[in-house]
Order: structure tokens, then C-alpha cells, then sequence
């Protein structure tokens, strides 16, 4: 793979083609903490590169970019990122980022918002929603708390930076090669961990040599005021039982112009355990709300809400929530479940 040295840092990247042709716009894919760009290369970049350029890269200290002693601010990460556009001559693109990744591309997108054409916003979680979060109550917090005192972590969910702390203590249990309840592999079924220790030890490594758990959690530099600025096409998408629905619900207020998204029953890692519902709320962005517009029922249209689709596929089979919110399904067909619902709704009228 290429690299490219930039701002005091070896970056690592990848560019697959656009099927479409050369004329295809850009899309840049960043990825969160304690992974790297394999994160969107298996189960999206193809996807998207049906009709974008896809950029992938590592972040500093990740994957197969450098490991600097300093640099791990998010401000500092994005003049990594936009360093790396202009090595690679792409002055404007769509961006989609995760976690810690959407951090970065805030940050960006405050310094530099031209750059942005759009931005898909994917479970992440900023400072100043996260001092809000030690105030209120998050419905999964004490079934999380439960599994972590039960594998004996001592690491409490009322810390807003608990999952950092979460990423070390299983890296240090996969690299003793203790077992790891199935329950505390779900929280972080994103990583590779339980299949190579390579991912466990660089992100020890980072934690123990560097500045980087240190810099990750000092402030992020954004503010609400400074995001109602970005006028860009914006999807914000979270799950619905991820701790990050706290900031989702901030931004709201924040990103008036936004689609506000729920993945109904889903954590903070929903584009890898459910990609196609994940790849549907994207491409339905893309394709059509970005265009059109963010569609409102006439009378909520001073309101500010996440939207769920009723309708949606996982693993090539398609569901649908009953007004109570229960999952039906599988079914083969789109158009079989909604046969399926309108019957059930005859069936109660």
C-alpha cells in the first residue's frame, strides 16, 4: 500500500477506482480508535466504489501509519487528513467516518468546509455532549456496567471515556491470552483481536509509548456553536442502544439541516454487524436525501427527531418493526413484508 509522509507523520492510504469512470466524485472513509481502514475496506469501499473514488487511510498511530510520541489531538488528526487530500489532489469529497473518526472530520470540516461536499456522521461522540452525558441516564449503561463487573473490569460506563479505557483492558486480556466472555467480545465485535493479536499489541503499544490516551481525551476543540456553521449535507446515524445517542441527541440541536438516523436495536459498531442496513441508510443518503432534501410530515416541521426505517434488510433478508417496535421477519422480499404488515394492519382494523 502507498504512504505518504505528512504533517510529522507517515500516513498509510489506499484509492480504489471508480467502476463509473474517471469523472466519479471522491469519498473519503476514516476510520475510529483501535482499528484501521480495513474497518471500511471489506465491507463497504466496494460497495461505494461502484460509483465513487473511495480514499482509505490509517490514522496516526494505527494500522500501518506511523506511531508518533505526540499529535493524537483531534484538531492535530484532521491537518493530518487534510494534508493527505492535498497530497493526493482531491479538493473536494464526500466523507463518511465513525467514532472517534467523525471526531476528525468535524474538525476538519470546521477548519477547512469547503472540502466537504457532504458528510456522513457514523455513532460519534464529541465533548461537549459528553459532559451532558454524566447527567443523564443512558437506558444500556447498566447492562454494560453488569458485563463489565462480571469479567472483573474495573472500569465504570459514568466514565464518557470508558471506552478507550474498555479497548486496553481487552487488549491486555488478548495479548495474555485469557478468555474473553462472549458478552465483552460483542461490545468490540468490530476488532480483530480474537482472530491475531497484531491490532491488541500496536493499540497497547500506543497507549504505553505515546501521548495518545492522554491527547484522545482532552477536549476535541468542537463546540455546538461551531458545528451550527457547516451548511453541508449532513447524515448523522446512530444506534439506538450506543452510548453515543447521547451526543445524536445534542447534535439535533445543533445541525438543523441534518438527517437524524436511528438503527433501531443496534451498538456503537452496527457498520460491520449489520452492513447492509448500515450500506441502505448511506446509499438512501447519497442518493436521495442529499438531493432532496430531509422529507418532514407537515406537521413536524418545526420539530427535530431521529428517524427509523420501518423497512430493512439484514443478511439479504429483508424485516420490519411493528408500531411497538417488534422486529418481524425474515422475509425474502421487500414486497413480501409489506404484504405481510398490510395484512396485519387489515387484520386489526
Amino acid at each position: 500500500m502507498p504512504s505518504v509522509e505528512v504533517n510529522g507523520v507517515r500516513i498509510n492510504y489506499v484509492q480504489i477506482n471508480c467502476e463509473s469512470g474517471e469523472d466519479c466524485e471522491d469519498l473519503i472513509m476514516v476510520h475510529g480508535l483501535a482499528t484501521n481502514l480495513a474497518f471500511w475496506y471489506f465491507s463497504h469501499a466496494q460497495t461505494f466504489s461502484k460509483h465513487y473514488r473511495s480514499t482509505l487511510y490509517d490514522l496516526r498511530g494505527h494500522g500501518r501509519s506511523g506511531i508518533t510520541y505526540s499529535g493524537y489531538t483531534a484538531k492535530n488528526m484532521a491537518v493530518d487528513l487534510q494534508q493527505l487530500l492535498d497530497h493526493l489532489g482531491i479538493e473536494r469529497a464526500h466523507f463518511i467516518a465513525h467514532s472517534f473518526g467523525g471526531v476528525v472530520a468535524l474538525n476538519l470540516a470546521c477548519l477547512d468546509p469547503d472540502r466537504f461536499a457532504s458528510l456522513m456522521l457514523i455513532d460519534t461522540q464529541i465533548s461537549a455532549a459528553r459532559q451532558l452525558e454524566k447527567r443523564i441516564y443512558w437506558d444500556m449503561g447498566g447492562r454494560i456496567q453488569q458485563i463489565l463487573d462480571q469479567n472483573g473490569l474495573d472500569i465504570s460506563v459514568r466514565d464518557p471515556y470508558f471506552g478507550i479505557r474498555l479497548l486496553s483492558a481487552l487488549a491486555r486480556l488478548q495479548i495474555q491470552g485469557a478468555e474473553i466472555s462472549q458478552e465483552l467480545k460483542d461490545l468490540v465485535g468490530h476488532l480483530s483481536w480474537k482472530n491475531n493479536k497484531r491490532t491488541a499489541s500496536q493499540w497497547l503499544k500506543l497507549m504505553e509509548t505515546s501521548q495518545a490516551e492522554k491527547e484522545l481525551m482532552e477536549d476535541d476543540n468542537l463546540s455546538l456553536n461551531s458545528l451550527k456553521k457547516l451548511n453541508f449535507p449532513i447524515l448523522a446515524l446512530y444506534g439506538e442502544f450506543s452510548q453515543s445517542m447521547l451526543t445524536g441527541e445534542k447534535l439535533l440541536e445543533a445541525l438543523p439541516h441534518a438527517d437524524f438516523r436511528r438503527v433501531r436495536k443496534a451498538g456503537h459498531f452496527f457498520p460491520i454487524i449489520r452492513p447492509s442496513e448500515f450500506m441502505e441508510n448511506c446509499l438512501q443518503f447519497l442518493n436521495g436525501t442529499m438531493i432532496y432534501g430531509v422529507p418532514r410530515r407537515i406537521e413536524d416541521c418545526s420539530k427535530r427527531f431521529f428517524r427509523s426505517d420501518r423497512f430493512f434488510r439484514r443478511e439479504d433478508k429483508w424485516f420490519f418493526y411493528t408500531r411497538e417496535s417488534l422486529e418481524m421477519g425474515p422475509f425474502e422480499y421487500l414486497e413480501e413484508a409489506k404484504k405481510f404488515l398490510l395484512a396485519k394492519i387489515i387484520s386489526k382494523s
